[in-house]
């Protein structure tokens, strides 16, 4: 039996140890299955959340329209002259400057005004909103008093076209119907409102909003979509979501309206400020001209009628001709400078055509001087005139261009697709929340089960403790999942755990536990065992007892010590206890009781006024132990944890065998190496280690060294 024994140890120690506290897939997996009701829990709430999310959700319907830009300009011109160059330096395309004009204060502030969007009626009620049952009321028109403008202003439906109006303390203030404009006094001031569409039901109650047109205008910016289609094509979509599929496409058309409008104003802006001007002056020029025909008129009819000659008459209309140059060029020239600057080489080669046309000018005039004084002033008058004329006639042709000019401007925008009425909700996406929601109602599951493990990342492995104190692992005992340990029944003078399920995995595991601490003491005077923890909570009570009732159902007379006289948890029918004997209250005989198991007594905790340390440090307790080895066969103490007090450091020295009781996963090495060295300043006795709340886990066993159990058992006959 020793042969097999060490064979089995042998075998055992050949197990390769896992390296540190990593985990693998395939135990990452197995610690999600063993926890798959809390993971399934948390993936439930989840899916539940996530549907009753899509539920709450209001429907968002999406209208969009397609604008093109037609691309002109030095701009355009120098990036096609750049060819491939232009598009590796990504220049920007002037298609970016009509979004930003699109997004601008400018055109949304007339779409806001144009939509009524300043004023808002939110229907009001959870359910409904649950059940998409909500109804629906536009307001054309709405003026809050002031003094009130920040309260809650409610309005309900009391039919097809019918509402209540109520003050914020719940008082109505008027009965209105659609279509019409209402004025009803608050406060010494005045509410106005008129619903220019009203579908709800009887009852549906709606609470009435009314923002400022700059919150409007940066509420309507901030859900509108622009976006150039393509790399330089000056194609723009423009997208927008609203609850009602109308007002969508409604909005949307108003801004592609608008912004159309004002790009067309904007570029007959210039003709037109020209168009104003001219026309202001064309009233002095008519008067000028009519001014210059009667004085030549008079002239004329004061000295008679006067016969200008071939030579005369060729100079008048040569300087006709340079005057009609000269206001040719000056208006060039003030074209020119619009674009130029005075130093331009355009600007100055038109300076100098006109200095060059008032030479020639000048040049006449002084050639005019040898006429006759009645020809020359006849000439002076005529020319007067003509001037006058030609600046007249002049005018009326640009007034005329430019009027036609600005009738035919279209702008460099059109509208290619107006918005549309979409029946299809974008949003919300019900199947994408759900299974958005799940997935992490999954995650948060796993996450939390991965860190409640993280906090309980102690040891794990019966090698690593046996490589690093030197010391055996007699046995690991599995978690059970049986309510009697949950109830601790067990430990109340009921039916010990491995005599009422001797075929749970526990109990086998407590076999292999026995049969080894058999082999680690084969001398009979070895009889007194301590069962102590390093902390509260490993179960030493629940292994010392059970150890015990093995012992006893193997025919061995078995008596129990509960060694933690400040928390005994060992109970039975005995007044006194382990307190009443160390303080010579009481005698071995009269503080033992048979326990529920044949060959089994029991000793309890007791009560004293003096404190344990105190107790144990007499010879009592060494008395007691003498006398009980002559009265059994095994004594089994269980004593305090290690960590908290000096109970077991004073009761070490007098057993001849000490057994620490492990809780799977919860000890740091450096502690379990502490109290084994504590435990060695007192005592050299043999020592060794159960692990006690195993879990299952790919790769490891219940039971190492001295038994294997798993999930075997014997199966029980119906």
């Amino acid at each position: 039996m020793n042969e097999n024994n060490s064979q089995a140890v042998n075998v055992a120690q050949i197990q390769i140890p896992k390296a540190g506290n990593t985990i693998t897939l395939i135990e990452a997996i197995a610690i999600l299955w063993k926890k798959r009701w809390i993971l399934l829990f948390f993936t439930l709430i989840g899916a539940a959340i996530g549907l009753l999310y899509g539920m709450w959700v209001r429907p968002s319907f999406t209208s969009d329209a397609l604008l093109q830009v037609n691309i002109k300009g030095t701009s355009s011109k120098a990036t096609k002259a750049m060819g491939e160059m232009g598009a590796i330096l990504d220049m920007a395309s002037p298609a970016d400057a009509e979004i930003e004009l699109i997004k601008s204060r400018m055109v949304l502030s007339y779409v806001v005004d144009q939509e009524r969007l300043c004023f808002n009626a939110i229907p009001v009620g959870n359910l409904d909103r649950l059940l998409h049952r909500e109804g629906r009321m536009d307001i054309d028109s709405l003026n809050l008093p002031k003094i009130a403008k920040g309260e809650k202003w409610t309005a309900v439906a009391i039919g097809v076209d019918a509402y209540e109006v109520y003050t914020p303390e719940g008082h109505r203030l008027l009965l209105g119907k659609v279509g019409e404009l209402y004025n009803a006094p608050y406060a010494n001031d005045t509410l106005s409102i008129r619903v220019s569409l009203l579908l709800a039901r009887s009852g549906q109650k709606f609470t009435l909003h009314q923002t400022t047109p700059l919150r409007a205008v940066r509420g309507l910016a901030a859900g509108l979509r622009v976006a150039e289609k393509g790399k330089q094509t000056g194609i723009i979509g423009v997208s927008y979501s609203h609850r009602y599929p109308d007002r969508a496409a409604s909005i949307l058309n108003s801004i592609a309206n608008i912004y159309l409008r004002q790009n067309v104003e904007m570029r007959s802006a210039e003709a037109a400020k020209t168009l104003e001007f001219l026309e202001g002056q064309l009233p002095g020029v008519k008067a000028k001209l009519d001014s210059a025909e009667k004085i030549l008129a008079d002239y004329r009819y004061s000295i008679g009628s006067v016969d200008m000659n071939g030579e005369t008459r060729a100079h008048l209309e040569k300087e006709m001709d340079l005057q009609r140059q000269l206001l040719q060029l000056e208006q060039e020239r003030q074209k020119t400078t619009r674009l130029f600057k005075e130093e331009h080489p355009s600007v100055q080669t038109i300076i100098k055509q006109q200095n060059r046309v008032r030479g020639e000018l000048n040049q006449l005039k002084k050639n005019a001087e040898k006429l006759p004084i009645t020809q020359q002033e006849v000439m002076r008058l005529q020319e007067e005139v003509a001037v006058n004329n030609e600046v007249y006639t002049t005018m009326l042709n640009n007034i005329q261009q430019l009027r036609v000019v600005r009738a035919g401007e279209v702008g460099n925008v059109r509208i290619v697709d107006f918005g549309q009425i979409e029946q299809i909700q974008s949003k919300p996406k019900k199947t994408n929340i759900l299974v958005c929601a799940t997935a992490a109602g999954f995650m948060l599951g796993v996450l939390l089960i991965f860190f409640f493990r993280m906090l309980h990342n102690g040891v794990r492995s019966s090698l690593d403790v046996e490589r690093e104190t030197g010391l055996s692992v007699y046995a690991k005992i599995p978690k059970s999942r049986n309510r009697m340990l949950r109830n601790h029944n067990h430990l109340n003078h009921g039916t010990p755990f491995v005599v009422a399920e001797p075929d749970d995995p526990a109990s086998e595991s407590f076999n292999s536990l026995l049969t080894a601490i058999e082999f680690s003491l084969p001398e009979n005077d070895n009889k007194v065992m301590m069962v102590t923890g390093l902390m509260p909570g490993v179960g030493k009570s629940f292994v010392s007892l059970n150890l015990a009732s093995l012992m006893a159902q193997n025919g061995k007379k078995v008596l129990i010590i509960d060694g933690d006289m400040r928390r005994g948890v060992i109970r039975g029918k005995a007044r006194f206890g382990l307190a009443e004997v160390l303080a010579g209250k009481a005698t071995l005989d009269t503080v033992m009781f048979q326990y529920t198991v044949d060959n089994l007594y029991a000793i309890c905790a007791g009560k004293s006024k003096s404190t344990a340390c105190e107790l144990l440090r007499t010879d009592a307790m060494k008395n007691l132990l003498e006398e009980a080895k002559q009265k059994f066969d095994f004594i089994v103490v269980d004593t305090p944890p290690l960590s908290l007090v000096t109970d077991a450091e004073l009761i070490c020295p007098l057993a001849d065998f000490s057994l620490f009781v492990l809780h799977y996963g919860k000890h740091g090495m450096d502690e379990i190496k502490e109290a084994v060295e504590k435990i060695k300043h007192y005592t050299d006795k043999p020592c060794a280690f159960v692990m006690n709340h195993c879990e299952r886990e790919p790769g490891h066993y219940y039971g190492y060294g001295y038994g294997y159990y798993g999930k075997y058992g014997y199966s029980k006959k119906k």
